[in-house]
């Protein structure tokens, strides 16, 4: 699943079976504007997707659409009402459990679970900054576990950020990866949990160059840095998703800026790939979304004239 934005840059949702049926919807109240309209983030096993809707006044609601196809959109109570505020779905489980967020009417960021009934758990992390864009956000495909445990971020009072883990039974646990920066935008982002504990990640570090990370059920943290990644600021290695086997897909972006795929196995090796017609240009390249249990990696990427396209990488 995902979305696709079409000549006058009206955002349109999508699901493609694995046969290769693409089929387009969109959410219902959906703005037809540049740059409103229907976004897909996550699918579960059973294909059902969530994401957000953008309306004609660029206010942004959760959406759900069933695997009948039936879409239902929602706002989390306390979100903003105004253009770019409002709620957004990043995450759906198994059991049909929602992970996201949503901007309040000061733009300050909070996270929240949506359980299958509807009913709505606000989440804080209570270091977290309330300033505009500063707060807590889930985030990555894999951010909720089978479980019911989430991952993510939160950005402090000073605008560096730091990773958090919230168990089911509402334990946080804040973590940094060790050379992690302090500066505004720098520090940590988890990004995905297994059902086994494993967190994957990225950090930014002084130089702010990007770095991957995971981290073991007992706290133990190894870098992830793919070779050919490049040193200078805003470059570097930057992880997407974790599968349920702890392999780690995402891109790396070198010396000249050109954006490249990788696959890191639950062993720790790594092995690199592009899409055949990918630019290798600065700004171009290859960019992995997510990877299943059969490492199969979806994504998309930008070609010489700087067009997106989807791709689906199979072993």
């Amino acid at each position: 699943m995902g979305h696709f934005q079409d000549a006058n840059n009206v955002l349109r949702g999508f699901v493609r079976s694995a046969e290769g049926l693409i089929v387009a919807f969109d959410a219902p109240g959906a703005g037809t504007g540049a740059f409103q309209g229907t976004q897909g983030f996550a699918i579960n096993s059973f294909g059902a997707v969530v994401g957000k809707m953008i309306d004609a006044g660029y206010v942004q609601h959760g959406m759900l659409r069933a695997s009948d196809g039936t879409v239902t959109t929602f706002d989390v109570a306390g979100a903003g009402t105004g253009a770019d505020q409002g709620s957004l779905a990043t995450n759906i489980g198994t059991e049909g459990v929602i992970a996201g967020i949503y901007l309040d009417a000061n733009d300050v960021i909070h996270s929240f679970l949506r359980a299958s009934d509807g009913s709505i758990t606000p989440i804080d992390v209570p270091e977290a900054g309330t300033g505009a864009f500063q707060g807590t956000a889930v985030c990555g495909v894999d951010c909720l576990d089978l479980q019911g445990s989430i991952v993510g971020f939160y950005t402090d009072a000073n605008n560096a950020n730091h990773a958090f883990l919230r168990a089911s039974d509402g334990t946080l646990t804040t973590f940094d990866a060790p050379g992690a920066g302090t500066g505004a935008g720098q520090g940590t982002s988890a990004l995905g949990i297994t059902s086994a504990g494993v967190i994957a990640g990225l950090y930014l570090d002084p130089n702010n160059v990007y770095h991957g990370f995971v981290r073991a059920p007992d706290g133990t943290m190894t870098v992830v840095d793919v070779p050919g990644a490049g040193a200078g600021p805003s470059l570097g290695t930057l992880p997407s998703s974790i599968n349920s086997q702890g392999a780690i897909t995402g891109n790396y972006l070198d010396a000249n800026n050109v954006t490249h795929g990788f696959l890191r196995d639950e062993y720790g090796t790594i092995t690199t790939f592009d899409v055949p017609a990918a630019g290798t240009a600065s700004g171009r390249g290859t960019t992995p979304a997510s990877n299943n249990d059969s490492n199969a990696i979806a994504g998309w990427y930008t070609d010489a004239d700087g067009l997106y396209h989807g791709f689906l990488r199979t072993e």
